[in-house]
């Protein structure tokens, strides 16, 4: 039976562009990798880069946060579920959950950001549905990037200008791209508050009820 994770629950809560589609195309595409990956056993989801630094950096974004809260956190590793979602927050306290996200580079950090992906807020709908928290924070981390992946930003930046043998400068430039010691550890995190909703944790659940009627329409 379909659950949804609830870091994909935003690309079920879209809404379709004709109001005559029961579904939008988003979620659509979001049930079928669920069906193959259900039905088969293959994952359809393509890693990237960005997804790759966060899995690599995740216990340093993990190690700042409680720097900046001044306690010590460990990643939460027990998987949660209910009858219509799952999920694994990254930290549980007492009274909320936090979920960390470590930014790509300096580039894609909101420092300045009044507002945040809103696909956030409903995966941390979903983690205080699970949990029974509250109160959820949306952290974002700027960490150094590992050593293998700048190696491989060099790489592609020669690939794509044709060149053969980079000079140190120009490697030193990109480097220090992704490399942030000079920036004060409290000027690397960045947080934004989500409170419970109880209404948009109803429409996750109606959501949830409506993509399995449509997955009961599969025929492949």
């Amino acid at each position: 039976m379909f659950k949804c994770r609830c870091s994909s629950i935003s690309k079920i809560m879209t809404d379709p562009q004709k109001k005559s589609d029961p579904i939008s195309k988003t979620a659509l595409s979001y049930l079928k990798e669920w069906y193959i990956l259900d039905k088969y056993g293959i994952s359809t989801e393509l890693k990237s880069k960005y997804l790759e630094k966060g899995i690599a950096c995740e216990k340093e974004s993990i190690t700042l946060v409680g720097i900046i809260d001044g306690v010590t956190y460990k990643k939460n590793e027990m998987f949660f579920q209910n009858d219509f979602i799952t999920g694994t927050p990254d930290i549980i306290t007492d009274i909320e959950v936090i979920d960390v996200k470590t930014s790509w580079s300096i580039q894609t950090f909101p420092f300045l950001d009044t507002e945040y992906d809103k696909s956030y807020y409903w995966q941390l709908q979903g983690y205080m549905a699970l949990t029974g928290l509250k109160s959820a924070r949306l952290v974002y981390c700027l960490i150094n990037t590992p050593e293998y992946l700048i190696s491989d930003e060099i790489r592609r930046f020669c690939w794509n200008n044709n060149i053969i043998d980079i000079n140190e400068e120009l490697e030193e430039e990109i480097r220090s791209s992704f490399v942030y010691d000079k920036i004060p550890l409290e000027n690397r995190i960045k947080i934004f508050q989500i409170n419970r909703d109880e209404e948009a944790i109803q429409r996750i659940y109606d959501r949830v009820i409506l993509c399995r009627e449509h997955i009961d329409n599969f025929k492949f």
